[in-house]
């Protein structure tokens, strides 16, 4: 069952060539808000991935002529975003008013566009690359909410390289079909409590930390993966199960942080927050077939490759998982210094 290591070999150097050679950053999603006030006046708050206190991603929205900027805008750079925020008026009132983000179209990152109104209904939509200007309405139905937080959810762990990464170590150290379900429904059953309670603000964590304790998770994995290949009979190769709850627990406050810096519509919380998670495990389970589809194919083939490669993908997933251990430990550790 398990997929052979020069497959996941290969996996892996497709996502250190390309996918790791994305900022985490600039894949997170872009997030405008805007409030009604009154007197047809709206609060609006922008907010862009950003680099420490001085780059960010060139995007900005823009509304239509009816639309009115009222006073000067406010900026500021918190916990790697740039955040903007400002007020306008729209005679007539925000609906049916098209808004566009600007640069959106050369990024790989999307747009959620909110708005909430006076009467505590919302309208949520999605912005892409391809599809960067939306037509503002009234509050969109609960399927447009749904499909809307789910595709946000698949998104997010096909693009979190470190989420799939640990999912990748647990798959080469796996060696029979029962295993493999018991550990990816473990990992699903963890995150999911804690992604819930991290955003229903009943559990509270640091980000960055967290951030750090979900690579050096990889690394353990990785550790665990080369304890094996001596022969040793490792606790994770055993109950992966355990291994993929505790450290899935964790895994679940970093899809938290993600979900926070996009923000939950107040009047459907569960429906968002359910589907976001339903479309996580779905990304999720889309990953685990690929790599196992693709192990069958390529297993087919009559291709000899050398045995030195099979040492390849734990090595590597160690040393990158480490290279965030230390990255984002040291970027919270120099920020707290100098704060």
């Amino acid at each position: 069952m398990r997929a052979p290591n020069s497959i996941v070999a290969l996996v892996l150097g497709w996502w250190l060539a390309f996918g790791a050679s994305l900022s985490a950053h600039e894949l997170r999603p872009s997030y405008l808000q805007i409030t009604e006030l009154e007197g047809e006046t709206y609060d609006v708050l922008w907010k862009v991935p950003a680099r420490g206190d001085s780059m960010r991603l060139s995007l900005d929205p823009y509304f239509d002529e009816r639309v009115k900027p009222v006073g000067d805008p406010v900026d500021a750079f918190v916990d790697n975003a740039h955040i903007r925020r400002w007020k306008i008026e729209c005679p007539g009132g925000i609906a049916g008013t098209e808004v566009t983000i600007g640069g959106l179209e050369r990024t790989f990152t999307d747009a959620l566009v909110r708005v909430a109104y006076a009467d505590g209904t919302e309208f949520v939509t999605r912005l892409q690359p391809d599809d960067i200007t939306a037509t503002i309405t009234a509050a969109p139905g609960t399927g447009a909410v749904a499909w809307t937080y789910f595709v946000l959810g698949v998104e997010h762990i096909l693009l979190g390289i470190d989420h799939l990464l640990f999912v990748l170590a647990l798959l080469l150290i796996i060696d029979s079909r029962r295993k493999l379900v018991g550990t990816i429904t473990a990992f699903t059953l963890a995150h999911s409590i804690t992604l819930a309670l991290a955003s229903l603000g009943y559990v509270s964590l640091p980000g960055p930390p967290v951030e750090a304790v979900i690579a050096l998770s990889i690394v353990l994995v990785a550790m665990e993966i080369l304890r094996k290949r001596r022969g040793d009979h490792p606790a994770t190769a055993r109950w992966p199960w355990v291994v993929a709850f505790g450290f899935g627990l964790l895994h679940g406050f970093g899809f938290a942080g993600a979900l926070g810096e996009i923000g939950l519509p107040q009047k459907a919380v569960p429906l968002a927050l359910l589907t976001f998670n339903v479309g996580v495990e779905a990304g999720q389970l889309i990953f685990v077939a690929a790599v196992l589809l693709l192990a069958a194919v390529l297993k087919r083939l009559p291709v000899q490759l050398p045995e030195w490669l099979k040492a390849v993908p734990p090595y590597a997933i160690g040393s990158l998982a480490m290279f965030w251990v230390i990255e984002r430990s040291w970027d919270y550790t120099f920020g707290m210094l100098i704060s």
